[in-house]
């Protein structure tokens, strides 16, 4: 590897490669375009040389792998991002700020001397080093943390840089770490996924989003409504989930969970900023407030003000 380059390290779930890889090949060729180097991925355990096909897209100029086990182990992972760095000389390093991610990155940046910045939402190039953009206090403060020497460990927060996509032609590198499995201190004996409710908002295209504009646990049929016209997905702000009118697995928001649909219906919600934080990179946002001065609006492509029991009813009418 040349000064500039980046050794992003991917992450993969019960076979399947997880979004958070796409979009960490995103910031790195960003990255690296910045630092005048390469992008390099990688891929621990699992089946690696599928992993590396589907992380044969633009801007990824070298993919490594590292065949291990079937699934995350903490210390096969700290043992082979360790090898990595010190194979490859990467002048930066980034990691999924994710359960898997926050579990081995403090353990990988002790064992490489080098501190690790959590969490990042920006990366930037100065003439000083790196620029980590992170947000503070429920998003409402932005913190820039510079770095002067690499390879510092840091991780990125899922969902804030668009996927890289398209195909390229990468050079494939597997590297033999001779780890003795049975020597190490843990060991992964299965994978048990926690209950996330009947629908993973996660994946959804389009999501129906309500707050506590709706009022009444009874007006759910509203929205009920729309959602069947239209084939949405329902989620929710914190407040429905609080109040127990949704199940948690539907909560969208910094206490909730980060989407990205194509489009993002707000309903009756103001838009706080620990709930724009896990739904502002939707491909389209529209928002229907009573309210010309709820925040929601400032990050809304079509806004939409006026009474939510007028204009729900008339939306299902458009689509039934």
């Amino acid at each position: 590897m040349s000064d500039g380059d980046v050794l992003a390290v991917t992450e993969h779930r019960q076979g399947e490669l997880r979004d958070v890889s796409l979009e960490l090949a995103s910031a790195g060729r960003a990255l690296a375009d910045a630092t005048g180097g390469d992008l390099h991925v990688a891929v621990v355990s699992g089946d690696v040389d599928a992993y590396a096909d589907e992380l044969s897209v633009d801007g990824v100029d070298a993919v490594h792998t590292v065949a291990a086990g079937d699934e995350f182990n903490h210390d096969v992972y700290v043992a082979a991002v360790e090898a990595l760095v010190n194979d490859l000389a990467p002048t930066q390093l980034l990691l999924p700020n994710s359960v898997d991610g926050m579990d081995y990155a403090p353990a990988v940046a002790e064992s490489l001397d080098r501190p690790v910045v959590t969490d990042a939402v920006e990366v930037d190039v100065t003439d000083d080093g790196l620029a980590v953009h992170r947000e503070m206090y429920g998003s409402k403060v932005e913190t820039v943390i510079s770095i002067a020497d690499g390879p510092f460990a840091v991780t990125v927060r899922p969902g804030e840089f668009e996927p890289a996509s398209g195909t390229s032609d990468p050079e494939v590198v597997a590297h033999d770490l001779n780890l003795d499995l049975d020597a190490l201190g843990s060991t992964v004996e299965g994978y048990e996924a926690v209950d996330t409710g009947d629908v993973d908002i996660t994946e959804a295209d389009f999501l129906i989003s309500i707050g506590r504009g709706i009022e009444e646990e009874e007006n759910l049929e509203l929205i009920e409504d729309l959602a069947d016209a239209t084939g949405g997905t329902i989620s929710a702000s914190r407040p429905i989930v609080d109040n127990g009118w949704l199940e948690k697995g539907r909560q969208v928001g910094q206490s909730g969970k980060t989407v990205t649909p194509t489009v993002y219906l707000a309903i009756g919600i103001s838009g706080a900023v620990q709930h724009v934080a896990g739904m502002k990179n939707a491909d389209m946002i529209i928002a229907i407030n009573t309210d010309p001065n709820a925040p929601i609006f400032d990050i809304s492509d079509y806004g939409i003000v006026g009474d939510l029991f007028e204009v729900v009813p008339a939306l299902t009418e458009q689509f039934d």
